[in-house]
């Protein structure tokens, strides 16, 4: 389990819904088989991937505060296999390439604008929902090994 709070989750669930949501409305203005079609097919997926364990996580929190049983810890193991199951090491591995793109992004545009601007603010929070979920894709993938 994370060192997130639920505040910080739920914002991150917040921003790769979002995301989700945006690349999806515009992935279909894309001819198959160019460029900007495949990396938004990929950073779909990698949203989608990201979106899970978030959801995850929060699951998880919310499961260990209501109750730190054997039961609870067994719960948690098998939301944890449920990814693994649903998503191969090499897939997971590959949904780090857009979420780390995304961020390299952010950073890069929030320097253009003063800090404490609706664009400063509106990049700071995509960075810190992708830094979530960069690290809970590495941590499945430590799982996985």
């Amino acid at each position: 389990m994370s060192n997130y709070t639920n505040e910080e989750l739920n914002a991150a669930l917040r921003e790769v819904s979002s995301t989700i949501s945006k690349c999806e409305k515009i992935h279909g203005k894309f001819a198959e088989g160019t460029a900007q079609y495949s990396l938004l097919r990929n950073r779909i997926k990698a949203m989608i991937i990201s979106k899970l364990l978030i959801e995850n996580e929060i699951s998880s929190k919310k499961q260990a505060t209501r109750d730190q049983s054997d039961d609870t810890v067994k719960k948690l193991d098998l939301d944890r296999k449920n990814v693994m199951e649903q998503y191969t090491k090499i897939e997971l591995a590959e949904a780090l390439r857009p979420v780390v793109s995304v961020i390299s992004k952010c950073e890069k545009a929030q320097s253009k604008f003063a800090e404490g601007t609706v664009h400063y603010r509106r990049n700071r929070n995509l960075i810190k929902a992708m830094d979530i979920s960069k690290v809970l894709i590495e941590g499945q993938l430590d799982l996985m090994e």
